[in-house]
């Protein structure tokens, strides 16, 4: 080696496949999710739908899985409750849960946690610094994009409000989910300092 080399940086890439450490996490974050449910959720607006902890376990996912561990997780815990599991808010299961007015919230969860976990794994690639602030960022434009935005679609839908309704329904949800997102970050990053690899795998 000349003097004017230097040692090679270690960088990070992403993970080519799944181990059986990746798919241990998605079946355990699978789990944390449903375990959330069992916290009583408190009913909200004129539809009932109820604050919970899923969005909680949902963009926490996300922000410590990845993209795309984080979809399958949330969507394996998903399709379980569809199955007819009872691990939906309050005990349901089923497909008939898409006829309720959580219907949005329900379906956007999956794309809620890959999008969160793709926008985690840039801030975790790219910084060092800021880290929970960014972070809470990522959570919240995908809560607000997409588990905000689909639910008020299914206000719309199966709750037959109008635009302006729904919205307005929607909003006593956002105090609940900027605190729950706030703790998600906190406690995202804390697991990134103790398991540096859970996201990205560092390259010699």
């Amino acid at each position: 080696m000349s003097s004017t080399e230097t040692a090679p940086t270690r960088r990070t890439s992403p993970r080519a496949r799944w181990t059986s450490t990746d798919i241990g996490l998605i079946a355990v974050f699978a789990a944390l999710v449903a375990a959330s449910t069992m916290i009583p959720g408190i009913p909200v607006g004129a539809l009932g739908v109820p604050i919970t902890l899923q969005t909680l376990t949902v963009v926490l996912t996300g922000l410590v899985l990845g993209g795309g561990r984080a979809f399958a997780a949330v969507g394996l815990y998903t399709l379980l409750g569809f199955a007819g599991l009872p691990i939906f808010s309050g005990g349901r299961s089923g497909l008939g849960i898409l006829a309720t007015p959580s219907a949005g919230y329900i379906i956007a969860f999956p794309l809620a946690a890959a999008v969160t976990g793709w926008l985690a794994a840039i801030v975790i690639r790219r910084t060092v610094k800021y880290r929970a602030v960014l972070l809470f960022a990522a959570a919240m434009i995908s809560t607000i994009v997409l588990i905000h935005g689909l639910g008020v679609l299914g206000f719309m839908v199966n709750g037959k409000f109008d635009f302006a309704k729904a919205f307005l329904a929607d909003l006593p949800y956002y105090p609940g989910d900027t605190i729950k997102n706030v703790l998600a970050a906190i406690i995202a990053v804390s697991l990134h300092k103790a398991f540096p690899d859970i996201l990205v795998r560092r390259v010699k």
